[in-house]
């Protein structure tokens, strides 16, 4: 079955109406495109075996502005959706069960767990469908204008391998299957999630969709080279321990990212404004204590020391800024 045929498939049998790509609309815009281009060559007596030139109006014009608006849906609806349901799961006390009435749900694992994978599903899905569109986009005019919109896509965060609760969806996905919770049978699309780990010891989340692709989310911490711990996610999708962050962007825990300067940067791939919008990941925090948990037990008794060093450092600083000193 083509993959066309399989998206759509896919999207016809959601419950729910979810954003997703016009696929067929803009293959539709490529054939028009390639069968203008031969139709002109052939008025003109020319034979160039190139089917579309590299700056194409037709496309150029309809194409990329619709593949940008229609990805931007997909990823605030994934991104919203996501952040519900593990606000869901993470909630505690009275607010738990406000959100779960609110929500309408069932308070079971098992509608989380299958909504949880339903989501993963629809983000790796919509990840294929947006390569193969611009692979073919590559194809027609022999250029590497679709690479280069995806890489405009990343510095937009639109790009929804990068979204934070993609990687918090995975880790909740394992932390809920590891308990001893039945459910339902996987979708035939999803292949599942794993934490693995590599030669050197060092974790990553991994997730598979059908043929067509493989995520792999590196655990380890660019800055002090160990497993993150107490992990955050830059608005640029890199993971950071979160004591780590703070001092990249040369801040105090006590004050936190949101106090970081517009113009300090990813310490990868150097991107600024990247620290407002960071995110905790919680999910991934529970999934990384309880897979090495003496790792985490000593990793928090250092980082508990540092912590006090710096609250008692802050506070003797707001006393002498009070008294003058």
């Amino acid at each position: 079955m083509k993959f066309c045929k399989k998206y759509q498939e896919y999207m016809q049998g959601q419950e729910k109406k979810l954003p997703g790509l016009g696929f067929k609309k803009l293959k539709k815009i490529l054939k028009k495109c390639r069968s203008d281009f031969h139709s002109d060559n052939a008025i003109d007596g020319l034979h160039d075996t190139q089917t579309c030139p590299h700056h194409c109006p037709v496309c150029d014009g309809t194409f990329f502005p619709s593949l940008l608006k229609e990805m931007s849906a997909v990823v605030a609806c994934f991104n919203k959706r996501a952040q519900k349901l593990l606000e869901l799961h993470l909630a505690s006390g009275f607010r738990k069960y406000f959100i779960w009435f609110k929500a309408k749900l069932q308070n079971n694992h098992v509608t989380l767990i299958q909504e949880g994978k339903d989501l993963v599903t629809y983000a790796l899905i919509n990840a294929v469908a947006i390569r193969k569109i611009l692979k073919k986009y590559d194809k027609v005019h022999y250029s590497k204008q679709g690479k280069a919109f995806k890489s405009q896509a990343q510095s937009k965060h639109i790009e929804i391998l990068q979204s934070p609760w993609l990687c918090e969806l995975m880790a909740f996905h394992i932390n809920l299957r590891e308990s001893k919770v039945n459910y339902s049978k996987a979708s035939p699309l999803f292949e599942g999630c794993n934490l693995t780990y590599d030669d050197d010891g060092q974790p990553s989340l991994t997730c598979e969709l059908f043929d067509s692709v493989k995520v792999d989310i590196a655990l380890t911490c660019s800055i002090c080279l160990d497993t993150v711990f107490d992990p955050v996610s830059l608005t640029c999708g890199h993971i950071f321990c979160y004591m780590c962050a703070c001092s990249a962007a040369s801040v105090t825990i006590v004050d936190g990212l949101k106090a970081a300067e517009p113009k300090a940067k990813c310490p990868l791939c150097r991107e600024a404004r990247v620290y407002e919008g960071a995110v905790h990941l919680d999910e991934l925090n529970i999934l990384l204590s309880r897979s090495c948990p003496e790792y985490w037990e000593a990793r928090l008794q250092t980082e508990k020391v540092e912590r006090i060093r710096q609250i008692k450092d802050y506070w003797d600083g707001q006393s002498r800024a009070f008294l003058g000193v």
